[in-house]
């Protein structure tokens, strides 16, 4: 069964993005702000978590506290065990395509979306779309080494 991340403070989107994973037959884990799931990350790298690894991440860019969406992406990315997940970032800030390719380069995000989130069925195609992307990556990974 998949498994996914969601990283989203507002109460809201939180439960809705909960009950599209339950519907989906998704596992995951979810964190309302970026201390907790670096926090989590940091005992996936360490071996302290070894149940299944999420395939994907659902990150808010705006979070409580000091660590946002954007760090935490960027720390998923560089995790030896947790790398290779689809990323995506989701934002209610509208930015220019420019700060667009900007953000995506410094979070090493895949793809980024705008609040409010687009219909479930476009969502379900954006992440099956991700994840496909990723399994043909790990693919040819696999094959390019000897």
């Amino acid at each position: 069964m998949p498994s996914w991340i969601v990283v989203e403070d507002e109460p809201d989107l939180y439960e809705m993005l909960m009950a599209m994973t339950e519907a989906m037959g998704v596992n995951g884990v979810a964190f309302t702000n970026g201390e907790d799931a670096i926090s989590w990350i940091d005992d996936v790298d360490a071996n302290r978590i070894t149940s299944d690894h999420p395939e994907l991440a659902l990150l808010d860019i705006k979070l409580p506290g000091e660590v946002d969406g954007i760090q935490v992406s960027a720390r998923l990315r560089n995790s030896p065990i947790l790398g290779d997940m689809v990323i995506i970032l989701m934002t209610a800030w509208h930015f220019s395509a420019k700060d667009e390719r900007a953000l995506i380069r410094r979070s090493h995000a895949d793809y980024l979306i705008y609040k409010p989130l687009p219909s479930i069925k476009s969502l379900k195609q954006l992440l099956h779309d991700g994840l496909a992307k990723r399994k043909a990556r790990a693919r040819r990974r696999k094959k390019d080494t000897p």
